[in-house]
């Protein structure tokens, strides 16, 4: 796959827009982070942060449209563009979400991540696997649907990167009623919003909230997966990158 260069940084005239938008995630950051602490203590579930997440991506200009139904407390396995797929799949599912560790680095980040009840994962750290697999599990068991990208990066859109099995080790054998179902990230603009190559996470961030035009998304649900594709890890990933794959290129 060939990734472009993303596009050019905001220009002077962009940065007004840049700052209403920032000005109105910040505002829903306090409308929704006192209403969530209360809904938690009331026990009511994890309903504000679906609630900021979707406003997020509202503010910055995502339009979707969903093809299939989204199955209800699935694992979900999708193609990874852009930081904007977390707004747009919690907005359409609800949909909790596997992290690698290095965000937790980043206290805000972490923090908003944790609102959202967000699993961290060591990639990296062999001794820790055990637990790691446990709170998927944990996470799978509690918290409906929970949102996993088999990548491990962004891609620019246009194809798919290898898929990593090692973290769908958590699925076998599966919790009771469990479903794996794949999901197409199709973004009509992909090359130019994806966060590829060096671009700084940042300056992405404030390119995408410089552009006046719509960031059109179509989340294309397929169909769960069954039989011999859950036999084992590997099975479920290539199971579920192939049904990707073969949607992308319809």
């Amino acid at each position: 796959m060939t990734h472009v260069l993303p596009a050019a940084r905001p220009n002077a005239l962009a940065w007004p827009l840049i700052g209403f938008r920032l000005l109105l995630m910040a505002i829903m950051l306090a409308v929704c982070t006192p209403l969530h602490f209360l809904w938690r203590a009331l026990g009511l579930g994890r309903w504000w942060p679906r609630v900021f997440l979707s406003s997020i991506g509202l503010v910055a200009g995502l339009h979707l449209r969903v093809k299939g139904t989204p199955a209800k407390g699935a694992l979900l396995l999708a193609n990874h563009v852009s930081w904007l797929d977390i707004p747009a799949l919690s907005q359409v599912t609800g949909s909790a979400f596997v992290a690698h560790d290095g965000l937790a680095a980043f206290p805000l980040l972490k923090w908003l991540c944790e609102m959202n009840e967000t699993v961290f994962i060591a990639r990296h750290d062999r001794k820790s696997i055990a637990a790691q697999v446990q709170q998927v599990r944990t996470a799978m068991d509690q918290r409906g649907s929970l949102t996993l990208f088999p990548e491990g990066t962004t891609s620019d859109g246009t194809g798919l990167l290898p898929f990593k099995s090692a973290l769908l080790s958590a699925l076998h054998p599966l919790p009771p009623g469990a479903v794996v179902q794949p999901v197409l990230l199709d973004y009509e603009e992909a090359p130019g919003i994806a966060w590829v190559g060096d671009e700084h996470g940042l300056d992405n961030f404030k390119r995408i909230l410089g552009r006046l035009r719509p960031l059109r998304l179509t989340l294309h649900f397929l169909d769960p997966l069954q039989g011999a594709d859950l036999a084992d890890r590997k099975s479920v990933s290539a199971a579920a990158r192939a049904r990707i794959a073969a949607e992308m290129s319809r």
